[in-house]
């Protein structure tokens, strides 16, 4: 969950006229972000060597 103090401060940085789309991508962004950020707290993570043995199965 994003805070409401994020998404006004978001609102704030945008220029004075924007798209919906402008505002939905930032918004978008915001939960991306907080999202990974709990992810870090809770220690789901990967190390980079983990990580690069997943990516092989796709880059193959």
């Amino acid at each position: 969950m994003v805070l409401k103090s994020k998404v006004i401060e978001a609102l704030n940085q945008l220029p004075d006229q924007f798209s919906i789309d402008d505002l939905m991508e930032r918004l978008i962004v915001l939960e991306k972000i907080e999202t990974g950020l709990k992810q870090v707290e809770e220690g789901k993570t990967l190390t980079m060597q983990e990580a690069k043995e997943r990516l092989q199965k796709w880059l193959k």
